[in-house]
């Protein structure tokens, strides 16, 4: 094995390019990904866990059941296990011996050091690693490993494949009392009582936004033009990770109070740059500049409203025989108030990217079910809620004892 590359026997190799083709997607940006099986004892050491937002804690119960899992003399591991995740610049198969080679570039250079490595499965090749020696003589385990190359934005897979663990990091942060500097920054504008620091909030606006404000100007991490902090908008748990090594340094400490103006600056850029996009474009010899109509954001604004508010009743309405999706008369009356405040203009041309992007379900504060109040102001009509949550919890205890029994 050399410093870039990883060369390993495997039980089986199955390729899948992207289903997308030329046409529709630039060749240098469609993704390949190579299904391996591999033998627990040919799992290479020494792969990158970087590119993981998560370090492996071993020590959790977690951690202690894939280690048991590992020397347990059963052959289903790479069926029960999840597997391991690797994004990779370049990958290649020699069928003559059956053995890969897993290009991870120059993990030397901080830009492919935050691109190639583990991305998903870093307490499984963790596991794996203390643990196999101990599995017994002549017994063969299996692991699956994804190897994905050309992956155009790893922060969004590797957010995507850390979702079940990121927001408790974030709220179990804030019950250490480690977001004050953020709360003492924002404390006096008209927005702080609608920050949400804790899992399940109501408020609107998730404190990773501010992170994430921060994170675009750290001058630490990205002193010049050779990279851009693109995963401030794309990579929610890279960021997290990020800030809770480095919000005590004397950077962040002085950068943390200017957010108010750093969100000041970031909605005046939201309201302004459609405009400021065509006037270039019109100086530059554009003819009818249209801003946001590139590839893929164009078929997205058009097909997944589509999807969502045209097929969805219609669907509906084939099994249900109250009709379904409309305001009319004869059909279901079921309506819902949402108080929400876009960051942009809502305009007939962009309601339903407001509704996709910008609405979640933490902001409906009534409901109406074929006709009938059923929540008003946030609290729900007709029923005795403190029974409710009392039935929740007894029912959780007793779940709990049978899962442990």
């Amino acid at each position: 094995m050399s410093e870039n590359k990883l060369k390993f026997k495997v039980h089986s190799v199955r390729t899948q390019s992207s289903p997308y083709s030329k046409e529709d997607k630039e060749e240098s940006t469609l993704e390949t990904i190579h299904y391996l099986l591999v033998n627990l004892r040919d799992l290479p050491a020494g792969i990158s866990l970087e590119v993981n937002p998560r370090k492996p804690k071993m020590s959790t119960n977690v951690g202690r059941s894939l280690e048991a899992a590992v020397i347990e003399p059963e052959t289903d591991f790479y069926i029960n296990n999840r597997g391991i995740v690797i994004s990779a610049k370049a990958f290649s198969f020699n069928s003559a011996n059956s053995t890969v080679t897993v290009d991870l570039g120059n993990q030397k250079d901080e830009a492919d050091a935050e691109l190639y490595g583990i991305l998903d499965g870093g307490h499984t090749y963790t596991a794996i690693l203390k643990k196999r020696a101990a599995i017994p003589p002549g017994l063969d385990k299996y692991v699956r490993v994804e190897v994905i190359t050309n992956v155009q934005n790893i922060a969004r897979l590797s957010d995507a494949r850390n979702t079940s663990m990121q927001v408790s990091d974030i709220a179990l942060f804030n019950l250490d009392e480690k977001f004050e500097d953020v709360r003492a920054a924002i404390q006096d504008q008209p927005y702080a009582d609608r920050v949400a620091y804790k899992d399940n909030d109501s408020q609107d606006i998730h404190v990773s936004f501010f992170l994430r404000l921060l994170f675009a100007f750290d001058i630490i991490r990205y002193p010049d033009d050779a990279s851009a902090p693109v995963q401030s908008f794309s990579g929610k748990a890279h960021v997290f990770k990020c800030y809770s090594e480095d919000y005590q340094t004397p950077f962040y400490k002085s950068l943390t109070p200017h957010l108010p103006t750093l969100t000041a600056l970031y909605d005046q850029i939201e309201l302004e740059i459609p405009q400021r996009y065509k006037e270039y474009k019109m100086a530059m010899g554009g003819q009818k500049p249209n801003f946001g109509n590139v590839r893929g954001i164009e078929r997205l604004a058009k097909e997944i409203p589509t999807m969502l508010f045209d097929n969805n009743p219609q669907m509906a309405n084939r099994y249900f025989k109250t009709k379904l999706g409309v305001l009319e008369p004869n059909a279901a009356a079921d309506v819902i108030i949402v108080d929400y405040h876009g960051p942009t203009p809502m305009t007939k041309e962009n309601y339903n990217m407001h509704i996709l992007f910008g609405m979640n379900g933490g902001m409906v504060t009534d409901t109406v079910i074929n006709g009938e109040i059923r929540m008003r102001n946030r609290e729900v009509q007709g029923i005795d809620e403190e029974k409710v949550w009392h039935d929740a919890q007894t029912q959780a205890q007793s779940f709990w004892k049978r899962v442990n029994q």
